[in-house]
């Protein structure tokens, strides 16, 4: 059986350094995404669309990934790779304070030989195992974010916002504007790591300004 480690095959953009802000090419990768809001007022941790997201995108993950792993014909075997966030405002200018209704889309990508029939058979399986309010809005799409600012942080979720600066900073410097949303790949369980040492990569797609 073929076994698939993508986290190694793509580890500069899973794992990037925390010490240095670097500028990347992110090519077209396709991913399990489901969109929601959460309101001003909630955490991330108590929204009910946040939570109903996460249920519907690792189900149809696990999913997706036994059916894989049990085809009869070229069976493949790959780990779930790690839970990402999109992250915008209606006013278009994302910031960790901003008293207003966050947008999301969380995704997690796919290898490439998860077909669309094959999302649609999972969708089904998960349909009937484990119903769910978010399920619906489950899609197979690809994404291209193209030039591309990044970053690891380590620490509390809080404290991204003085890593957002350097990144800021970065752009400013080496004549980058913002092109794109607020993007954060959770290379971290804070059900499970202590919150100074989780691992949260933030990226940004950018353009050229000169």
């Amino acid at each position: 059986m073929e076994k698939l480690d993508l986290r190694k095959q793509l580890k500069h953009l899973y794992q990037p350094s925390a010490k240095a802000v670097e500028l990347v090419e992110v090519p077209a990768f396709n991913f399990v995404m489901v969109d929601g809001t959460i309101r001003n007022g909630e955490s991330v941790g108590d929204s009910p669309a946040f939570v109903e997201a996460l249920n519907a995108l690792y189900g149809i993950s696990y999913t997706l990934k036994f059916m894989s792993k049990l085809r009869k014909d070229n069976p493949i075997d790959y780990s779930v790779m790690a839970l990402e966030g999109l992250w915008w405002v209606k006013s278009d200018d994302f910031d960790f304070r901003r008293k207003e209704d966050w947008l999301f889309t969380a995704m997690i990508m796919q290898p490439e030989h998860i077909s669309e029939e094959m999302f649609r058979e999972g969708l089904a399986q998960l349909n009937k195992k484990k119903p769910g309010p978010a399920n619906a809005g489950l899609r197979l799409a690809s994404f291209e974010e193209g030039l591309s600012v990044q970053v690891m942080h380590i620490g509390p979720y809080a404290t991204e916002p003085a890593t957002v600066e350097r990144m800021k900073e970065y752009m400013h410097a080496n004549h980058l504007e913002r092109n794109g949303k607020h993007h954060e790949i959770y290379m971290g369980d804070p059900r499970r790591a202590q919150p100074d040492k989780l691992k949260t990569v933030l990226r940004q797609p950018v353009r050229r300004t000169a």
